[in-house]
């Protein structure tokens, strides 16, 4: 999905006990000799040996999991470090392979290097560019999936429209990247398109050109001969949508070429209310988990059961991580996704490609280092084992009541609970905390009144509950006051509030005009889109009132805004358009 691909302007024992640990982890990842090993002291041991495919494409493609995404760079426009990134190195691809990916996707945009008109040439220079960073990748012992990318936005959509032009270029374009590659080793693979979109057409003629697009590149790629007679390819379905309709027709396609170097590609980044927080999707809760679940049973039923390997060629939230933005999705939440992600991955067998745009969010190109080490920890995890989770990973403590016993229900994820700490000091079961019916954890009213100090607004401690396998899962302990919003004035292209948090912390907005209908640009749903219409500023005690919402308001009606926080609170407050001007007012509490 482009929108998330532009920047935002726009794993102690003894020695051998730990050698034992690591082969048994090879071989339930299914890696070669070629792997890159961490050593006891955390220094990357790069194997010399060469990846060794395996002659089925079910096993091979098992073979690439996990993979990873060189987001924003190859696929941005028009050049390499256009949208952030600096340019792709082969360190990068060490780096990768010691962190223990098997595969990365090349994104490559190449519209802007290729002539619009016949007989549609790639330039020399950036056909060079590609085929050297490709190359890199698999001297670091990966496989690597390479495509055509932004083109499916750019001109690829128009086929509906201007067909035979379009078709001609699709065509050029894999002929000449064909020919590029053809003497590569088989651990390179092709990607017909990314998120193939058309412009004014049926869905029946979507399903008629998303065929004829895939059945081309299909015969041009193995009529190039050498190589690529026999190597993997990697079919979409229409926007990389695992829907039911669209797998179906991509396996018809698939079926009817009778090649068994096939692969099927869909993307998956969560149920959309979760994954961009917007109607009321603040928490990863049972509509979220369903959907994953079902998507992922889908990817089995229509595929893999079949003989056919998925690569499930982007895979995240869209809306986190983001170094630049607060954070719209809840941490606790977005560690339950890739936990749960991870293993549904695992149970019905396909591989998973991380989305990575960059340095803002997952791998900071310019250190090589995870912009946050334990997010990439839970994600690492759950490529081979279940971690527990929680209902959440905080407790509100009101600092104007009284502190009373709080507690969160536990997801064991098949796991036993072993303790809680704080710190190094392991709590006491019956006086710091009671465990019910083994999944409800309550902790005392006294082991909280000690853990929250003198009660400064915020985190006053941080505690581990630990299971027999997996993660720890750390909850908070969090002291708060109702949050106070002031009165502003402002324009239509912003309006900053004061804000006082308390501790709190922002979950969505609700929003009503005095009709009770929907106000703002997401007039289907009262909950307003995280970021896009309101954002929070922590640091800087306010709260946001984005361009989009304001623009959005009829003119003259007062809205009512609801805030809804973490906590449970609610905060009510007024604004009214003008104009271009905007009058927001402090709606005091309920007594």
């Amino acid at each position: 999905m482009k929108v998330i691909r532009q920047p935002a302007h726009h794993r102690r024992r003894g020695p051998g006990r730990l050698a034992g640990l690591l082969m048994t982890l090879l071989v339930v990842l299914g890696l070669s000799g070629s792997t890159a090993l961490a050593a006891p002291g955390g220094t990357a041991q790069q194997a010399g040996a060469k990846v060794k495919v395996p002659a089925r494409a079910m096993d091979a493609v098992a073979a690439m999991q996990p993979s990873w995404n060189l987001g924003n760079t190859l696929d941005a426009i028009p050049d390499e470090t256009s949208w952030g990134n600096p340019k792709a190195t082969r360190e990068l691809f060490k780096t990768i392979r010691a962190e223990g990916f098997r595969s990365v996707r090349v994104p490559v945009t190449w519209s802007a290097h290729q002539s619009a008109t016949a007989p549609y040439t790639v330039d020399d220079a950036y056909m060079s560019r590609v085929k050297q960073v490709v190359d890199w990748a698999q001297a670091e012992n990966l496989y690597v999936v390479l495509n055509v990318h932004h083109d499916n936005w750019q001109w690829v959509s128009k086929i509906s429209t201007d067909h035979d032009k379009v078709l001609a270029r699709y065509d050029a374009l894999w002929t000449q990247i064909s020919a590029a590659f053809r003497d590569e080793p088989r651990t390179l693979l092709f990607e017909s398109l990314n998120e193939p979109r058309f412009d004014d057409a049926t869905a029946a003629q979507k399903t008629q050109l998303m065929n004829e697009l895939n059945t081309s590149f299909h015969k041009i790629v193995r009529a190039s001969g050498g190589g690529n007679k026999g190597r993997l390819l990697v079919l979409i379905t229409q926007e990389g949508t695992p829907s039911q309709v669209l797998m179906d027709a991509l396996y018809t396609t698939i079926k009817s070429l009778h090649d068994s170097n096939l692969v099927a590609t869909v993307h998956f980044y969560s149920w959309y209310p979760f994954s961009v927080n917007i109607a009321g999707g603040t928490l990863y809760d049972a509509a979220a988990q369903n959907d994953l679940n079902d998507a992922f049973a889908r990817m089995r039923d229509t595929f893999v059961a079949r003989g056919i390997p998925v690569y499930v060629g982007e895979l995240g939230l869209l809306g986190y991580p983001d170094h630049n933005h607060p954070s719209r999705v809840e941490r606790g939440e977005a560690l339950k996704y890739y936990e749960h992600v991870g293993y549904a991955a695992r149970l019905v067998g396909v591989t998973t490609a991380l989305w990575d745009p960059g340095t803002w969010a997952y791998l900071n190109r310019e250190t090589l280092k995870w912009s946050d080490p334990a997010l990439m920890a839970w994600i690492k995890s759950s490529w081979t084992t279940r971690s527990a989770t929680a209902s959440f990973d905080k407790v509100f403590l009101e600092k104007k009541e009284p502190i009373t016993a709080k507690g969160v229900t536990l997801n064991l994820n098949g796991t036993t609970f072993r303790g809680l700490w704080h710190g190094k000091t392991k709590l006491v079961e019956g006086r710091d905390y009671t465990l019910f019916d083994k999944t409800r954890l309550v902790l005392t009213a006294g082991a909280l009144t000690r853990l929250s100090g003198d009660r400064e607004y915020g985190v006053n401690a941080t505690l581990q509950a630990r299971f027999s396998r997996g993660l720890p899962w750390q909850i908070e302990v969090v002291t708060y006051d109702e949050p106070v919003l002031s009165d502003a004035t402002g324009k239509t292209d912003a309006l900053t509030i004061p804000t006082q948090y308390k501790g709190d912390a922002l979950a969505t907005m609700e929003a009503r005009y005095p009709d009770g209908s929907y106000a703002g640009p997401t007039n289907w749903t009262v909950y307003q889109e995280f970021n896009a219409t309101f954002s929070p500023d922590y640091p800087n005690g306010t709260l946001v009132l984005q361009p989009e919402f304001l623009k959005s308001l009829r003119d003259g009606e007062l809205v009512t805004l609801t805030f809804d926080f973490y906590s449970g609170k609610k905060v009510m407050y007024h604004v009214k358009k003008s104009g271009d001007s905007v009058t927001g007012t402090h709606v005091p509490p309920l007594p």
